[in-house]
């Protein structure tokens, strides 16, 4: 039974105030409780409710006005050679951790605690005692990005085993495991649904004030709404406005919402400057359409009742390297307040019933590629599912994608060019994915490029095939790109040509970019596209915002395909097409197991 040593308490605090802590914050009743002057000892049911009172109270609670200090109790005559460090970042790999734990002595063993909190934890054996003391005085408030460490000795008596944990390192068996998760893998993959954080822009000019001198402003807000607030002030240094990450329940996120928009009035007023100051919530792009409901009406319904004005900004501002769109709140703080509560409430929802349906690993709201959705594993976009939701730069996904050093163009009646590469049979090819692209007839100039050179760099830079079909009459208005390449050059092609078009002012300013497209799947999976009574198709476009088409007229060609035509912008013609393949690919999954159970049965007899 783990002991806990309680801090910084007042003089007139009793048993019966500690006990009612506890239970105010949904901690279990401590077995023994033993009060001395300004501190006490507190016996703990096991180690996973003693790590979730040290993370729930030390340095976020209050007794008679002083804020308390909570850790493991652990006197220095029992300090073992076993120590945990807590509040570990949830993505944090196994081989940087491993490298840092490496530095003050020989690790014999690391294992991963099963916790309720978001950050990791860990229990670590060295080699000795006096290499765990060093361990213990060097990583102690260690930052590892926005995280801080904290670290405390075990007890041997206290070392029984943990909760099965997905991981357990020991360091003899490297060469014996053959699996490259431990090296590659986050620490905190645990499987719980994610929450999602309420992320908020604001002026540079009052970051200082958020943070207050020595840190005592953000200190007081998080303790106060009982939340972790991430101020990403080291990206973009140049931005006029920050991202801020709040990590708490809803109605924490509310608080510290409000604090931080009553800090940045008061600092306005405080300096003069007299442009009002909006509410900036961030949100990914394919949750918006759910906030903004049928013909608007939730969006006028939240306007109306929180008396507050909310404008989103344009779909053309989104890039490859942000997907986010932001919601502008204007009004007082209390109606900001009131309209972010309604907000959040909305997103959440679209949040929850995106992952509940998400047995693809495609969550609207998170990273595509952290989710699963492409088979390199590479990032295609800015995660948002993490603590820091700050996008990646463009210079990164560049250097992510080698370029193919040679290329080929078989024109064959097709404008285009393919990109090979002598060493791509040395790994498992990806599957190759045919898209059908319709464009302006008259954008094909800009995106062919002088003597082909947009084309070529385009292939390059995506890893596919991009071909232009002639023009089936001299006056058609659209003309058909077939793109052909794994997920990932998909996604980049598309992603490139859509902005192409809207760089090249082929839609107005104030238009979305809206293109059609085709792709193939079996005549014999058309009709799970449908679902039952149209269900399924409706529900698709539903979650994707795209208009998706199965035309019941067509006659398979001769691999006996059909075309089902999706409609929409960007993000929402990929979210549609991602979710179609998986339709696909459950359908040959389900063939196949009727096909071997055949097999099997014609076998018995």
């Amino acid at each position: 039974m783990p002991k806990l040593y309680v801090g910084n308490l007042s003089s007139s605090v009793t048993t019966e105030d500690l006990q009612r802590l506890f239970h105010q914050r949904k901690l279990p009743k401590a077995h023994q409780v033993q009060l001395r002057q300004g501190h006490a000892f507190v016996d703990f049911p096991d180690h996973n409710w003693a790590i979730k009172a040290i993370e729930t109270l030390s340095g976020k609670a209050e007794l008679d006005g002083k804020v308390i200090e909570v850790d493991y109790a652990v006197p220095k005559k029992l300090r073992s050679r076993r120590i945990q460090i807590r509040n570990i970042p949830p993505h944090l790999h196994w081989e940087v951790l491993d490298g840092l734990l490496a530095q003050y002595g020989t690790v014999e063993n690391v294992e991963q605690v099963n916790t309720d909190t978001e950050a990791a934890v860990v229990n670590v054996t060295y080699s000795t005692k006096e290499e765990a003391k060093i361990a213990v005085e060097k990583l102690s408030r260690h930052q590892c990005e926005d995280y801080w460490f904290r670290v405390s000795y075990i007890l041997e008596m206290d070392a029984a085993p943990s909760p099965p944990s997905r991981r357990q390192r020991r360091r003899g068996s490297r060469s014996q495991d053959p699996q490259p998760g431990p090296s590659v893998s986050p620490l905190g993959s645990q499987n719980k649904p994610p929450d999602l954080p309420l992320r908020i822009l604001v002026p540079t000019q009052f970051v200082g004030a958020i943070i207050g001198k020595e840190g005592l402003t953000i200190k007081n807000l998080t303790r106060q709404t009982q939340s972790r607030v991430d101020i990403h002030r080291k990206e973009n240094a140049r931005a006029a406005e920050k991202p801020i990450t709040i990590h708490s329940t809803p109605e924490g996120c509310s608080a510290a919402c409000r604090m931080i928009l009553e800090i940045m009035q008061k600092e306005a007023y405080d300096t003069k400057v007299s442009e009002e100051i909006p509410l900036k919530i961030l949100t990914h792009n394919s949750l918006v359409g759910r906030l903004i409901g049928k013909e608007g009406r939730n969006l006028k319904r939240i306007e109306e009742e929180s008396g507050s004005k909310i404008t989103i900004s344009s779909l053309q501002d989104l890039t490859l390297y942000n997907p986010d769109r932001t919601i502008m709140v204007r009004g007082s703080v209390d109606t900001c307040c009131r309209a972010e509560v309604e907000i959040m409430k909305k997103l959440r929802e679209a949040f929850k019933n995106d992952a509940s349906v998400n047995s693809s690993g495609l969550i609207p709201g998170l990273s595509l590629s952290t989710q699963g959705i492409f088979s390199s594993g590479l990032s295609m976009l800015p995660s948002t599912s993490g603590p820091h939701g700050t996008p990646s730069s463009p210079q990164t996904l560049h250097t992510a994608y080698s370029p193919f050093r040679g290329h080929s163009a078989p024109l064959g009646g097709l404008y285009g060019v393919s990109p090979t590469a002598p060493h791509a049979q040395l790994h498992t090819a990806p599957e190759q994915e045919v898209v059908y692209l319709f464009i302006p007839t008259q954008a094909v100039g800009a995106l062919i490029g002088k003597k082909g050179q947009h084309i070529k760099q385009l292939a390059r830079f995506a890893r596919a095939s991009i071909k232009i079909a002639p023009a089936e009459s001299p006056d058609v208005t659209e003309r058909m790109v077939i793109i052909t390449g794994p997920p990932e050059a998909q996604f980049k092609a598309q992603g490139r040509i859509f902005g192409k078009l809207k760089e090249e002012n082929f839609f107005s300013s104030k238009e979305e970019v809206k293109l059609e497209t085709h792709i193939k799947v079996p005549s014999s999976a058309a009709g799970r596209v449908i679902g039952k009574g149209g269900k399924t198709v409706n529900e698709l476009q539903n979650l994707s915002s795209a208009e998706v088409i199965v035309p019941r007229d067509q006659t398979p060609d001769e691999n006996d395909e059909v075309f089902v035509k999706i409609s929409g912008h960007f993000f929402a013609s990929q979210t549609a097409q991602r979710k179609i393949r998986e339709i696909i690919q459950q359908a040959k999954l389900h063939e196949q197991k009727h096909q071997l159970g055949a097999s099997g049965s014609h076998h018995s007899k």
